[in-house]
Formats: C-alpha cells, sequence, structure tokens
C-alpha cells in the first residue's frame, strides 16, 4: 500500500519539498500507519473516516484538530528544547474548540475541557503550545481574531496564575459571566438540539454496547432508540453511538464512542493500554461529569442541550477573546495541578524560560504544520 502511494505522491512531486520528492511525505505516511493500527484495533467506519480526511483537507485549524498523531513527533522535531519539560498527565490534543459545558451532580453548569482521549504523561509544554497554536491557525481562518502575541500572553498568564493559586474550576452559576453567554448561546437551545439528535439516523450497535447505554440511562427511561452520530474530527472513523429515551416527560441521551490508547503512546512506538483520561479527570481540579466513564472498550458520557463542545462559531459575537484564552490557560492548569507533586517544577521551569518561548514555539508549530496540510492536501488521501 505504501509503495501505491509513492508513485503516486511521486506524479504531484510539485507540492513537495525537494528531499521529498521521490517518497510519501511524512504526514501521508503518518497518517497510513496510524490508521492501519486503527483497523487492527476497532471496526472503523469507511465513510467517517473518508470525511475527516475531507475535513481536514478542507481547513488548516480542522487538520490540527485531526492529526495528534503526527503533532507528537513535528513537536519532538520543531521544539526539542522543550521535550525536557516537567511531565504531567496532561491532555495533549488540546485545542481552542475542546472545551465545552457539563452539569455536574448538583445540576450546576461547569465549564472547562471536556474531550480527554489522548491524555497521557507528558511534558506540560505540549498543551501550552497546541492551544496557543490552535489560536493562531484559528485566526488565519477568520475563527479568532486576536494577535498571536496577546493569545500567547493571555494562554501563559492564565495558566501561571493558576498554578501559583492552586487552581479553581469553572462553576458558570453566579460567576464567569462571558463563559456562561457562550454556554446558553442560541445553537444551544434545547428544542434545536433534541430536534438534531432525534433525527440521527437509527442504527443497531453491537449487544453489549446496547447494554452498556442502557445501563447509562436512568431506571425509568422508555422507548429507547439507538444512533450513529457524526462529531468531532480526530475521533471520525471511531464507532459512535447514541441512545435516546424518555424519561419523566421529557428526552434524555447518552454516548458511547470506541476507545483507543492515546496517539502519544503510539507515535512513540509504545502505546499504553491504559485509560489515562480518568486518572486525569479524578485527579484534575475539576467538578467532574458523573456520567463519564471508560469501559468495556468505550467513552461513554452523558448528552444534553449544555452538556457538550463550545465551538469557534458559537462565542458571542461581542466578546473578550482575551480574556476566554486566559481562562482556557487557567483551566489547563487546573488539568496539569492533578500531578500535584509536578506544580513547584512546573513553575520553576516556567520562570525559568523567556517571556516570549510560547509565542515563538506556537508559530514555529504553526508554520510547520501548514507544511503538512499543504503535502496532505495533494495527497491521494484526499477524494
Amino acid at each position: 500500500m505504501v509503495r501505491s502511494i509513492k508513485k503516486k505522491v511521486r506524479d504531484r512531486s510539485n507540492v513537495l519539498q525537494p528531499a521529498t520528492a521521490t517518497d510519501p511525505a511524512p504526514i501521508i505516511v503518518a497518517t497510513l500507519e496510524y490508521e492501519r493500527w486503527l483497523h487492527k484495533r476497532i471496526d472503523v467506519v469507511e465513510p467517517d473516516l473518508q470525511l475527516k480526511h475531507e475535513k481536514m483537507a478542507g481547513s488548516l485549524f480542522v487538520f490540527l484538530r485531526g492529526t495528534f498523531y503526527r503533532w507528537v513527533p513535528l513537536w519532538l522535531e520543531v521544539c526539542p528544547d522543550l521535550a525536557k519539560a516537567p511531565r504531567v498527565l496532561a491532555v495533549g490534543d488540546l485545542h481552542v474548540e475542546n472545551f465545552g459545558t457539563w452539569r455536574d451532580n448538583e445540576g450546576r453548569l461547569v465549564w472547562g475541557v471536556n474531550d480527554v482521549d489522548e491524555a497521557a504523561q507528558m511534558p506540560y509544554a505540549v498543551d501550552l503550545i497546541r492551544l496557543v497554536t490552535s489560536a493562531i491557525l484559528a485566526k488565519r481562518e477568520n475563527g479568532l481574531a486576536i494577535d498571536d502575541s496577546a493569545a500567547a500572553t493571555a494562554v501563559l498568564e492564565g495558566y501561571a496564575e493558576s498554578l501559583e493559586a492552586g487552581g479553581n474550576p469553572f462553576i458558570l452559576e453566579e460567576r464567569h459571566p462571558g463563559l456562561r453567554e457562550m454556554a446558553m448561546g442560541a445553537e444551544r437551545e434545547p428544542t434545536r438540539f433534541w430536534s438534531k439528535l432525534i433525527k440521527l439516523p437509527r442504527v443497531t450497535p453491537p449487544k453489549r454496547t446496547q447494554q452498556l447505554l442502557q445501563r447509562s440511562l436512568p431506571d425509568k427511561a422508555e422507548e429507547i432508540a439507538f444512533s450513529h452520530r457524526i462529531a468531532g474530527v480526530g475521533s471520525l472513523g471511531r464507532p459512535r453511538y447514541v441512545a435516546t429515551a424518555h424519561c419523566n416527560g421529557g428526552l434524555v441521551a447518552r454516548e458511547a464512542k470506541a476507545w483507543l490508547p492515546s496517539a502519544w503512546g503510539w507515535a512513540k512506538g509504545r502505546p499504553k493500554e491504559r485509560a489515562y483520561s480518568v486518572r486525569l479527570l479524578k485527579r484534575a481540579v475539576q467538578q467532574p461529569d458523573p456520567y463519564y466513564a471508560v469501559e468495556d472498550g468505550w467513552v461513554v458520557r452523558r448528552l444534553g442541550p449544555h452538556c457538550g463542545r463550545i465551538e469557534l462559531a458559537q462565542f458571542p459575537k461581542q466578546r473578550d477573546q482575551q480574556l476566554i484564552l486566559k481562562a482556557m490557560g487557567r483551566e489547563t492548569a487546573n488539568l496539569h495541578l492533578g500531578t500535584s507533586d509536578k506544580r513547584t517544577e512546573v513553575l520553576r521551569d516556567l520562570t525559568s524560560r523567556k517571556p516570549d518561548w510560547l509565542l515563538k514555539a506556537a508559530q514555529a508549530m504553526s508554520e510547520a504544520t501548514e507544511q503538512d496540510w499543504k503535502s496532505f492536501r495533494l495527497s491521494p488521501l484526499v477524494g
């Protein structure tokens, strides 16, 4: 298969750097190898995987979101001086659309990182650089309007302040009006949300997955229906099922998404067969989602109008982007504080670095990611 890709890429060698004109670009090789591993682990949903390729080719920001498996070696190549930074349980696949809301046991609305599929032990700098890189790429596509330097400063200030203070969860009931406005936006209005969810195509999941979803629903759930849901970018291609049901006069829903080890370990040739996400969320300074679980090879969570990711399009039109990015930096620290014995070491490392270290690293990663994207767009994997 790689040999045939080499031939096809040679036919388009004008889009490659001279040193790689006779071989597939690293992003193509990485994608082929990662997806070959994917097929060995799960029952891949092929149309969703092809959709992922198309989405990645159409947007540089989306490409970043879908290629954490490639980010790992690219980051080690572009930012070698940061590879020895203190290691913590980190998110890995962090970006400006990897934040959302959920309800805690008290029914309170909580904001924070809501996708930790790629969590693993890694240098703390990975999350910060990837977050700022995503802001830079989102700005290029008019998703954000904040200056690169201002974005890096906001994230770093929020991160350092939260580390020093010991962190604090984001409960949106009485505080954080800007975040609350995003969470309660028109796109998340309950009638619109449920209307979309109940129209999803009906499917019959594997029996064990049905049972898993049914156990997660309330005891009085009735008229349970199973659907296939297409969501996210990095996880496109994984089986993803939704159970919707009627319960006490209203609708409820749960989602099960196939679990995989973090691509951080895969990229290093040592995929770890453990759900770091569960450990991270248990230890983090974050008010937990009571319905999040990893069980029998599935990530299970509640779906609801205000339980899910917040996209850039759902940000308020009149918004303080610097304040939002600072909050993202603070929330990143909330998660890293789950590795509490590294707090002092991380703070010491931060103070030892030049003020513009994060900006320079994110800009370098933005440029390297764009080069990968250009090669990917014209590869045989697209279309």
